[in-house]
């Protein structure tokens, strides 16, 4: 039993390393969240609700958990967690204390075209 059990945990720990993402993809959706983490006066708009920042990125770290091995890039992250809903289609939008709004997915694209050099050369 106990061989079985160790057989199941090399096979499971092999699968889930042979779907990790590459570090650098990785550091780009963390930089992304944490984008979005850190706003001030503005309310992510989904399927009609205002949230919170924090809201915000805890959802899109929820899509990305529940997303898996379809994202493996920081682009396959927007398209697939950050720019709308997958119950109603609806884009998700930035409300800016000033009035505008904008899609998610234009604000995101921007930050990740920010990306820091310093943190692509990275190990």
């Amino acid at each position: 039993m106990h061989k079985l059990l160790g057989i199941l945990f090399l096979l499971a720990f092999g699968i889930g390393s042979a779907f990790a993402r590459d570090p650098l993809e990785q550091r780009k959706i963390d930089y992304l969240i944490d984008s979005v983490a850190q706003l001030r006066d503005v309310t992510f708009v989904r399927n009609g609700s205002g949230y919170d920042a924090r809201q915000a990125a805890d959802h899109m770290r929820l899509k990305l958990r529940n997303a898996g091995e379809r994202v493996k890039t920081a682009e396959d992250f927007i398209t697939c967690c950050a720019t709308g809903s997958s119950v109603s289609g609806q884009p998700y939008t930035l409300k800016f204390s000033d009035g505008r709004v904008i899609p998610s997915a234009e604000f995101l694209r921007g930050r990740l075209a920010e990306f820091p050099e310093k943190a692509a050369s990275q190990p």
